[in-house]
């Protein structure tokens, strides 16, 4: 029997968090000549960048400037590199959507900092935006040849045949918006220089090696000259896995160039309207049916709006085909996801990334199935969710541990859906009759999410922990799993406090 896994035991940071002791990164002691970093950015959506220049008149003194010029000058490669090199830390030859970072200002008085920000004229010549997906099929060439970032195509059994052997074929077309991660605390990020070279930041991150790597190209360092730590953290969602790596570069950026430390805090308005959110989709299905609603053909197009760079792109798209047939069996599948470049803020993770969009889209198109051939949505689901032994669209046999049905009838148990059914059904009828607009709605949907990184990441992504006996008989562990609300400070504690008894 465990003592300490499973146990109801208090959160090691809770007491911090509930006190105000927990230090966010703004909190941080800095020193008392430690610069505020701010972000002048784009105001439109695409244009070529002429020129930046600094009002000769303004007395620029104790103010640090840095744009893209600089970069080159110090021999620095104006890239946040992620899955491609194509997002510069700070725009350079062509703005490529609204709020690009242009130039950085760094100065030890915000004031000042915020007059001298009304002395710098951006030039620029407007160029005809791409705003949306349809815009990027048909609009202005902005990325490579076709206006996509990236594109993957998922196909299983003989999809053609399994139209030609369906008793009823359905299409219907599902948009899903853009959605903000509104984590409590905003994207911030404090950097000095190291003596001897090199950068140190500490920030309100999730994942520090992106850093790392956005560093190491960046800069040109070894990961010997790259310090990142990850600070008390409000809540991330995804916000705050790809992201941190460009306001971190801006830091990093004033402080090399300034000598001091800097920092660099978002307000709520510019970090909503800057950072990445979850990509906005337009989804595709078309399906073949049998009379009895057994599911015999899936046609499934996604179409994500990438935003102007790939960030995370790829990955949220792969993700996305993987679930995008639903928790339901099919021996004839066919799903091509494209991902489309315009000029808006890139997006990136976003809990889930990819596959709340799809699902949303399959559970809909489901309901429209089993409403097209008079079956109940509920029958319908039973009748096709995925069990032990079927395969999935991608080709994986379920070999283990599918509990749909067991997962349903706890949900059905737990919140008298039947009934609830019923009676809304017999509140609208009664309303239709009464000439009522009036209407009550009761529904229900599956929900499946890979475990792990799903893709072909289990393969080269596996986790590490060290853990070592202290001099004063204590246990240390040491891992590359960060906290950001989830509990790993608590649970990694009660893990090895289980096996060392």
């Amino acid at each position: 029997m465990t003592k300490t896994v499973g146990a109801n035991v208090f959160r090691t940071d809770g007491r911090s968090k509930v006190t105000g002791d927990a230090l966010y990164v703004d909190d941080l002691d800095l020193g008392s000549d430690f610069l505020w970093g701010m972000t002048i950015r784009s105001t439109v959506p695409r244009a070529k960048l002429i020129d930046i220049i600094y009002d000769e008149s303004f007395d620029w003194s104790g103010i640090t400037c840095v744009d893209h010029r600089t970069l080159a000058e110090r021999g620095w490669k104006n890239c946040i590199f992620l899955e491609e090199e194509d997002q510069p830390a700070l725009a350079e030859g062509e703005i490529r959507h609204m709020y690009e970072p242009v130039v950085l200002m760094a100065c030890a008085d915000a004031e000042r900092l915020e007059e001298a920000f009304h002395h710098v004229e951006i030039v620029t010549e407007v160029l005809p935006p791409v705003l949306s997906i349809e815009d990027a099929k048909n609009g202005p060439r902005i990325y490579k040849d076709d206006n996509l970032l990236y594109k993957l195509n998922i196909n299983k059994g003989d999809v053609d045949a399994g139209f030609a052997e369906a008793d009823l074929v359905l299409e219907g077309r599902y948009y899903v918006g853009y959605q903000e991660q509104m984590y409590i605390e905003t994207q911030g990020i404090a950097a000095r220089p190291l003596p001897g070279g090199g950068i140190w930041v500490c920030g309100s991150l999730q994942c520090p090696y992106y850093i790392v790597k956005a560093f190491k190209h960046l800069f040109g360092y070894g990961e010997d000259k790259i310090q990142v730590v990850q600070a008390v953290t409000g809540g991330g969602f995804g916000g705050k896995e790809e992201y941190p790596s460009m306001i971190a570069a801006h830091t990093a950026l004033l402080a090399l160039v300034s000598g001091q430390t800097v920092k660099i805090i978002y307000e709520r308005g510019e970090d909503v309207a800057s950072t990445t959110k979850r990509h906005p989709a337009y989804i595709h299905h078309k399906t073949g049916l049998k009379r009895d609603g057994t599911i015999v053909a899936q046609h499934v197009v996604t179409d994500f709006d990438g935003g102007a760079y790939v960030t995370l792109s790829p990955v949220v798209l792969s993700r996305g085909l993987i679930h995008a047939a639903g928790a339901y069996r099919c021996d004839n599948v066919r799903i091509n996801g494209l991902m489309w470049a315009t000029n808006t803020p890139p997006n990136g993770a976003f809990r889930g990334f990819g596959n709340p969009q799809v699902i949303f889209a399959a559970e809909r198109h489901v309901d429209a199935l089993a409403d097209a051939i008079g079956m109940d949505p509920l029958a319908f689901r039973r009748h096709n969710m995925l069990l032990l032994g079927d395969t999935t669209s991608t080709g994986q046999t379920l070999s283990e541990s599918v509990g749909g049905l067991e997962c349903l009838d706890t949900v059905l148990e737990g919140s008298d859906y039947v009934s609830a059914r019923a009676e809304a059904d017999a509140f609208n009828a009664s309303a239709a009759a009464d000439g009522s607009p009036v209407r009550r709605g009761v529904g229900l949907s599956f929900f499946f999410h890979g475990a792990g990184f799903t893709g072909n990441g289990e393969a080269w992504l596996k986790g590490k922990a060290d853990v070592a006996l202290t001099e004063a008989g204590g246990i240390s562990i040491h891992t590359a799993s960060t906290d950001i609300g989830q509990g790993v400070d608590t649970i990694f504690p009660q893990l090895a406090a289980e096996e060392a008894g």
